[in-house]
């Protein structure tokens, strides 16, 4: 195999871990949000709220991460 079909390689693997951790984040995020938000309903909407934060920066870095992956493969 060449550089570059082992630069295409390792971009993929890359960019599938990435893709799983950040789906196994959003998850637990919002696993732990609706027990908590069940365990005291009058917090809810200060949860969601700190939830949607949490999962939109754990979206930028995913991006971030991914574009990373794209750059290393057109390299």
């Amino acid at each position: 195999m060449d550089a570059n079909a082992i630069a295409y390689l390792a971009s993929g693997f890359g960019a599938a871990l990435v893709i799983i951790g950040a789906s196994f984040g959003i998850g637990k995020i919002a696993a732990a949000t609706m027990e908590a938000s069940g365990r005291q309903p009058e917090v809810a909407a200060q949860l969601r709220t700190a939830m949607i934060i949490s999962a939109a920066l754990i979206e930028g870095v995913t991006f971030f991460a991914l574009v990373i992956c794209i750059i290393l493969a057109i390299k």
